[in-house]
C-alpha cells in the first residue's frame, strides 16, 4: 500500500471549523497526504487561518480562487492542482476517524478498486456522533446508484493511475456530487463500499422540511435533466430514492 494522498477541501466562511479540519487530517495514522484547502473566497478569516497552518507544515496548501463559484468548482480546482496517486474529498465541516485513509486505501488495494467510499453516522452541530449510522454496500454499479444515494462525497477516494482525472470533475449542477458519482459509475466503474463508519457527517439545526423539498427538486432534476432519464425510469428510481432516503434518517 502507498502512494500520495491528495485530499480536497473546499472552502467558503469555513473559519469556524478550520483548525479543527487540519488538525484532524494531521492525526491520520497515514501520513503520505497533501491538503488541498480551495479558498473560494472567503469573507470570514479562513485564508488566513489556512496560512497559519500552511507554514507550520508543508502537506498543507491554500489555494485562493479569484472568484467565487461554489463548491464544485473550488473541487475541480484541487482536483486539477493534486500531485497524488489518489484524490479524497473532505469538506470544511466533516470529521474523519484517525485511521480514515489508512483503512481506505488498504481496501481499495485489497479491491483493485479506482472508486471507494466508507460507511458513515450522522453528527449534530458539534460533530458528536448521534448513532444513527448509514451501511453502505460492498458494491454499487449505475443501476443501484441511481435509486440509492449512499455515497457520501467525505468518504470518497479515487485512484488516478484507474480513472482519468478529468472523469472525477464535477459539473456546475445542484448536487454536483451525487451527478459525478453517477458519471463515473456510467462509463463502466464500480464504487467499492467500505462498511467501516470512517466518517461523520455534521449537520447543523435547520429546517429539516426545507432541505427535504430542495433535496426532491435535486433529485428529480438530476434524473430528467443531467442524466436525461424517461419519466417512467425516473420516477422508479425515484421512489426507491424516496424510501431509503426517509430510512436513513429513522
Amino acid at each position: 500500500m502507498g502512494g500520495l494522498v491528495s485530499i480536497v477541501t473546499p472552502v467558503y466562511n469555513a473559519g469556524v471549523y478550520i483548525e479543527e479540519t487540519v488538525a484532524m487530517v494531521r492525526r491520520q495514522t497515514y501520513r503520505e497526504w497533501e491538503l488541498l484547502l480551495v479558498d473560494d473566497c472567503s469573507t470570514d478569516d479562513s485564508a488566513e487561518r489556512i496560512g497559519k497552518w500552511c507554514r507550520e507544515d508543508g502537506r498543507v496548501h491554500l489555494i485562493a480562487r479569484e472568484k467565487n463559484g461554489g463548491a464544485a468548482a473550488a473541487r475541480n480546482c484541487g482536483i486539477s492542482r493534486a500531485a497524488g496517486r489518489y484524490v479524497a474529498f473532505l469538506d470544511a465541516d466533516d470529521i474523519w476517524m484517525e485511521d480514515k485513509l489508512e483503512r481506505e486505501l488498504n481496501f481499495m488495494e485489497e479491491k483493485g478498486a479506482a472508486f471507494a467510499f466508507t460507511s458513515y453516522e450522522f453528527g449534530d452541530e458539534e460533530a458528536r456522533g448521534t448513532g444513527k449510522v448509514v451501511r453502505v454496500p460492498g458494491t454499487l454499479d449505475y443501476q443501484e446508484a441511481l435509486a440509492r444515494t449512499v455515497i457520501f462525497t467525505t468518504t470518497v477516494m479515487f485512484d488516478l493511475e484507474k480513472i482519468d482525472r478529468e472523469l472525477i470533475k464535477m459539473p456546475d449542477v445542484p448536487s454536483e456530487d451525487t451527478a459525478t458519482w453517477w458519471k463515473v459509475l456510467r462509463n463502466g466503474y464500480t464504487a467499492y463500499g467500505l462498511d467501516e463508519v470512517l466518517a461523520i457527517y455534521r449537520r447543523p439545526a435547520r429546517s429539516l422540511s426545507s432541505n427535504k423539498g430542495k433535496a426532491i427538486v435535486r433529485i428529480w432534476n438530476l434524473y430528467r435533466k443531467v442524466e436525461g432519464l424517461s419519466l417512467a425510469c425516473s420516477l422508479r428510481n425515484f421512489i426507491g430514492w424516496a424510501w431509503r432516503a426517509a430510512y436513513r434518517r429513522m
